[in-house]
């Protein structure tokens, strides 16, 4: 890891809904909604990046100690708030970097007009300019769910509940809240995952489920991509 680059814990369960419910009843004294979740929640919509040798999916299944996968990200299909991220990822720790885009820039992007980004005085954008140009990162799947988080100032922790998980498909256009999903999770499960900086108190190790029955690596992107794998015609890449 560079000492540049603050890495974050990250654990990820997959629980069913009842587990759920108890968990939150059990958080609500400890911790607090996030300001940004209205009503409860907000749904997130990424767009998955992964380059010509499909690295980022391989990687994660062959259990790659060390990579990073690129994406693109909105909350509730608006373009209010559009970031650019690069999520690094360590065994368990992560780094996370963003950059905002405009809804313009995105579609430039999606046409592979890249010249723009070379153009830009940030760094992870001409680095994504390197990856589309130099090792043909394309679009490769969005992956939708809904999201209830809480937070706790103490550790900067944040445990988080994805319920819904689901692939869009139809078309690359994220604003599009009219795309078709398909579900990615078996009937009432979804995936609790807990980061967390400097410590997690005692209190909500707790309250966390049974990591002998319940830890996993678990990757939304991984299951979105292979629930959509019959759109991307790559196979005849490996098959020749």
């Amino acid at each position: 890891m560079s000492k540049t680059e603050r890495y974050r814990n990250e654990w990820k369960y997959l629980i069913d809904t009842a587990q759920k419910e108890v968990i939150c009843k059990r958080l609500f004294p400890l911790l607090s909604l996030d300001k940004h979740a209205q009503n409860g929640g907000y749904m997130i919509r990424s767009l998955y990046f992964d380059d010509y040798f499909n690295t980022a999916y391989e990687e994660k299944d062959a259990g790659v100690l060390k990579r990073k996968k690129y994406r693109i990200r909105i909350y509730n299909c608006s373009d209010k708030s559009i970031k650019l991220e690069r999520k690094k990822k360590f065994g368990s720790y992560i780094f996370k970097e963003a950059a905002s885009l405009t809804r313009d820039e995105v579609y430039k992007i999606l046409d592979g007009d890249y010249d723009f980004l070379l153009q830009s005085p940030n760094n992870l954008l001409k680095e994504f300019y390197y990856e589309c140009v130099s090792n043909v990162m394309r679009p490769r799947t969005i992956v939708d769910y809904d999201r209830e988080p809480w937070i706790m100032d103490e550790g900067t922790v944040r445990i988080t509940f994805d319920m819904d998980v689901r692939a869009a498909v139809g078309s690359y256009d994220i604003f599009d809240s009219t795309l078709p999903a398909l579900p990615v999770l078996e009937p009432g499960k979804c995936v609790m995952e807990v980061k967390y900086t400097e410590f997690l108190p005692e209190a909500l190790r707790e309250i966390l489920p049974d990591r002998g029955s319940e830890f996993t690596a678990v990757s939304k992107y991984v299951l979105c991509y292979e629930k959509t794998e019959y759109m991307n015609s790559f196979k005849y890449w490996y098959e020749n």
